[in-house]
């Protein structure tokens, strides 16, 4: 039984692949490192090279290494390779950045908003940010990381903090939940300064990403299994199993603030109403007062009444994310999730559990969410980058043709 050969185009392209995956990861090499890198032929990768030049891909920087030997020419990406567009939208204000395909930040951006400013105060600092980004990132509190033309924004990828529709990319307002952004529509409004796909999820996920990518030096050692409890001014958690954040069919899973648990007088309530009870809720909202929530756990002594009610609510949800995910740990972050003396009372307690799992504090606290989005977007761009040398029959498309 014969088996089929792979064609002509399909070894070329996994050639060119190859190529610009190298160049991604190291920035500039000869024809002569890069064949090193990939284990393949030196005369493929040349021919490789030469077809990725002639599509306006890859570009000769005009070095040449020095040292013994016939010297060799660098290449690197074209300058018009494009970056992805990162934005983290928390009730503080809107972060942008314009990530390259060697992962450097090329621009970037930061718009402060008012509390409780609105979706619409919302929607015009993100538009805003986009147009710093799109201009260089120098208007406003922009920046920019090296000279150049704006960058051309190939994907873009959203962390937003509330619950995100997952077929939409829309925020959703639960019910008994805080609305910390509002009704925004990340994908349309980025639609007129994106080429391509715009990914939006919510914070709490991105944060569990990060850590997931930390590896051994993560709060998560590496576990592919685990629960990213997030306590801030809003609740949320993520699952992680087999080393993916479970989403949920409508995007909603982990939602956690409307679960029923224990309240400070022993009678069932929603997790969101014990701040309430607590008296821990900003004035005329359902988000927790982190100032003084911070307040009263730094200065709570054992057996405090406000810790073991806050310990015993977040005890109650933690036992039935347990129940449901199996995970091989708990990791707990957020503004005041990960305080000491919070995360040793819920150590303490979760031992109590039919079924107890190690408790760890997030080790990634500033900004989390930002670092899992600029990881999943840099991915998504070194693959829209690609791309254009997967096309059918694997020949190069040329990318100045109307997509």
């Amino acid at each position: 039984m014969s088996s089929a050969k792979p064609s002509l185009d399909l070894l070329r392209s996994l050639t060119e692949e190859h190529v610009l995956h190298a160049l991604m990861e190291h920035g500039r090499l000869t024809r002569a490192e890069v064949a090193a890198l990939t284990g393949i032929s030196k005369p493929t990768i040349s021919e490789g090279v030469r077809r990725l030049v002639d599509a306006g891909l890859v570009v000769d920087t005009g070095e040449r290494s020095s040292g013994r030997g016939r010297a060799g020419s660098y290449y690197t990406l074209a300058p018009d390779s494009g970056a992805a567009l990162v934005v983290s939208i928390t009730p503080h204000g809107v972060v942008a950045e314009a990530v390259d395909a060697f992962g450097e930040v090329v621009a970037a951006t930061e718009i402060a908003l008012a509390r409780d400013a609105g979706v619409g105060a919302v929607g015009l600092a993100l538009t805003r940010a986009v147009a710093e980004i799109a201009g260089g990132g120098r208007a406003g509190t922009g920046e920019r990381a090296g000279a150049g033309a704006a960058p051309r924004l190939r994907v873009a990828v959203v962390s937003a903090a509330d619950p995100v529709d997952r077929g939409t990319g829309r925020l959703v307002h639960l019910p008994d939940a805080p609305f910390l952004v509002g009704d925004l529509d990340a994908p349309v409004l980025l639609a007129g300064a994106v080429e391509g796909p715009v990914l939006v999820d919510n914070d709490v996920n991105w944060a569990a990403r990060a850590e997931r990518a930390s590896g051994d030096a993560g709060a998560v050692g590496g576990s592919h299994d685990f629960v990213y409890l997030y306590l801030d001014e809003g609740l949320g958690c993520a699952v992680v199993s087999d080393g993916e954040v479970r989403r949920g069919h409508a995007g909603l899973a982990g939602e956690i603030a409307h679960l029923l648990t224990e309240g400070p007088d022993g009678r069932a309530v929603r997790l969101t109403e014990v701040f309430a009870h607590l008296g821990l809720r900003r004035p005329g909202s359902t988000a927790i007062d982190v100032e003084l929530l911070r307040k009263r756990i730094g200065e709570a002594a054992a057996g405090d009444s406000t810790l073991v009610a806050l310990g015993t609510a977040v005890l109650g949800v933690l036992g039935a994310a347990i129940a449901l995910a199996d995970p091989e740990m708990v990791v707990v972050g957020g503004a005041w999730g990960r305080d000491v003396a919070f995360v040793d009372e819920l150590r303490r307690r979760s031992a109590e559990l039919p079924r107890p799992v190690p408790v760890v504090a997030a080790l990634d606290g500033d900004r989390p969410q930002l670092s899992g989005a600029r990881a999943a977007a840099l991915h998504q761009l070194r693959e829209s980058v690609v791309a254009a040398v997967r096309a059918p029959a694997g020949r190069l498309v040329d990318r100045q043709s109307p997509r």
